[in-house]
């Protein structure tokens, strides 16, 4: 199978992270050599991915997108991993760990933009259900910023189950979720190896999900609106436990 991720800056990170097999990078005829294109194409050689030229509206429609800015690199399937691996990651890091799990998330700029909040903190990994959720697509890919490439990221059939397996492996689970039994997102110790669950952007966590966390916990609301945006909740959390673990007294 062959997937084919557009934008210049997914590709170029994809070139960089060099995980996948390479097919060949598509230019779109007169597109401005601009550095980043030129950088993009020193990537492609140095790779050895052949380099051809397409009308744009070839691009575009290889793609299914017109927001492709004149490059498209064809690749194999998205390089997943297993879950083992991100848990042996996190268990180097010690009380540093953390896992971003997301529950039935639908929308690829929500997973995107998570995606890209988490490798910006230095998650050890991401888990995401292998059915009724959004998959590393390329409009997952390109909602990244690319930061899909340097992630290590797993599929799981059961994510109840999952959560157990979690929690075997020495992780606390927090769900994010509003209601009286979360806790105020100031009031929570960080420092331990943590697993932070966000679930869908209608309905939330599923219960069984739910159920088994070690926790909920919510972040303040002052407005009229009843909830944020399930890729900014999590954003403003990943980046919580990030500042707490950074402002702590060193040892």
């Amino acid at each position: 199978m062959s997937e084919f991720l557009y934008g210049r800056n997914p590709i170029w990170e994809c070139l960089r992270a060099g995980r996948r097999r390479l097919r060949r990078l598509l230019l779109a005829q007169g597109v401005q050599r601009n550095p980043r294109v030129e950088e993009i194409v020193g990537l492609a050689r140095q790779h050895a991915c052949p380099i051809e030229q397409r009308a744009k509206n070839e691009l575009s429609r290889l793609c299914r997108s017109g927001q492709h800015q004149g490059l498209v690199l064809e690749t194999g399937d998205y390089p997943y991993r297993a879950l083992e691996e991100i848990v042996a990651e996190a268990h180097v890091a010690g009380s540093a760990a953390l896992i971003l799990l997301l529950d039935r998330l639908q929308d690829p700029q929500n997973v995107g933009t998570l995606l890209r909040t988490a490798e910006a903190v230095g998650v050890q990994g991401v888990v995401l259900p292998q059915h009724r959720a959004a998959s590393i697509t390329p409009a997952v890919v390109k909602a990244s910023a690319g930061a899909t490439e340097h992630l290590s990221i797993a599929q799981e059939t059961n994510l109840a189950r999952t959560v157990e397996q979690l929690k075997g492996a020495g992780l606390w689970v927090l769900g994010l979720e509003e209601g009286e039994d979360a806790v105020l997102y100031t009031e929570v110790d960080w420092d331990r190896p943590l697993v932070l669950v966000v679930g869908s952007e209608g309905s939330g966590l599923r219960r069984l999900v739910r159920e088994r966390c070690d926790g909920l916990v919510r972040l303040p609301m002052r407005g009229k609106i009843a909830s944020l945006n399930a890729s900014v909740a999590g954003s403003v959390m990943l980046y919580e436990v990030w500042r707490s673990r950074l402002s702590r007294p060193a040892c």
